[in-house]
């Protein structure tokens, strides 16, 4: 709940920014002609759409489950994310491509460029405000990964996108600021055609990087190393169990995870006991991991001639496959869980 929350005011921030801003900027592109203006504001109201669909992601991401979507409507988020790198790869970066080679092709004189100084300008501060929000609750889930790692391995894509998105805003409004003055200084209006170019440029790489990112969640993608750790230790040192095998574990969105595992349980143990392990071993995984949603535990016997790790750490229980047998510990010793 509280990563949704700063999500969202991420995300409102980036919202007010960009209505201020294409306005601001469809303003001067009317008055100036300049095509590189015309491009950033087309830009902005890209960005403003985006901003919208994210929001409505979130919203209908936290649905509770039903009958047709049993495991809830957490990927939801995952599928707006993706649509919004579409619209900024096919709306911001084709339509700024058009108007870039359309300048090249018939160049025409910018109108009072002073307009295009002032508006860029407040524009960069529009758009640097939204960006340091987005910046600052970036940097408290990234740690000491930098930003791109941080966001290939993050699960939230509201928190990354707003700060790219405001990323490539402000390298677009610095490409049509030196256009705009290359273009006067050097009398070659082909030049702001350019500048359209270029900001069509930064909104495909961008839009590639976050559908390839917001692909790979839409997919599914495991839970970190830590927590897969964490739920293999409580299970693995439960007494009623003999060993674990494979731990499956898949985001639905942020704060949503279903894991599955198999696990093999005491010889000794009945059916209604089993049945009894299984649930005391999902309200454990759900205590210490609230973000686990379901835990699937099938019983599977282990193949006898398949040997189980004798280890002497529970540092030491974390295979991709096979089975582990837990860890004997003794009266006194740290238990996890």
């Amino acid at each position: 709940m509280a990563s949704s929350n700063a999500s969202k005011v991420v995300i409102y921030a980036a919202l007010a920014g960009n209505i201020l801003v294409a306005v601001s900027k469809f303003g001067a592109a009317m008055w100036t002609g300049s095509s590189a203006m015309l491009s950033e504001a087309v830009h902005s109201l890209v960005d403003t759409a985006n901003q919208l669909l994210m929001l409505y992601g979130i919203h209908r991401a936290s649905a509770p489950p039903d009958p047709q979507h049993p495991l809830g409507y957490g990927r939801e988020l995952y599928f707006w994310s993706f649509i919004v790198a579409l619209l900024m790869f096919s709306l911001g970066a084709g339509l700024s491509f058009y108007e870039g080679i359309s300048h090249i092709v018939e160049p025409a004189a910018i109108i009072d460029p002073n307009i295009n100084y002032v508006v860029l300008t407040l524009s960069l501060v529009f758009e640097g405000a939204s960006w340091a929000i987005a910046t600052r609750e970036f940097n408290k889930h990234r740690g000491e990964l930098g930003y791109v790692e941080a966001a290939t391995r993050s699960r939230d894509p509201t928190l990354f996108l707003v700060l790219f998105e405001d990323t490539a805003a402000i390298i677009g409004i610095a490409i049509a600021l030196l256009g705009t003055i290359a273009a006067e200084w050097m009398q070659a209006p082909e030049l702001d055609g350019v500048a359209s170019l270029g900001i069509a440029t930064v909104l495909a790489v961008t839009a590639g990087f976050l559908a390839r990112e917001s692909k790979g969640l839409l997919i599914g993608e495991p839970a970190r190393e830590p927590t897969r750790q964490s739920i293999l230790k409580m299970v693995v040192e439960h007494p009623a169990v003999s060993a674990v095998g494979r731990l499956i574990t898949v985001h639905l969105a942020p704060q949503q995870i279903v894991a599955a595992m198999d696990v093999d349980f005491e010889d000794d143990l009945r059916a209604s006991d089993v049945e009894r392990v299984a649930e005391s071993l999902e309200t454990l995984v759900k205590r210490r991991h609230p973000e686990v949603v379901s835990l699937f535990v099938s019983p599977k016997k282990r193949n006898p001639d398949q040997k189980g790790s004798a280890c002497s750490s529970p540092d030491a229980l974390f295979p991709t496959s096979g089975y582990v047998r837990p860890v004997q510990t003794h009266a006194g010793d740290g238990q996890f869980g």
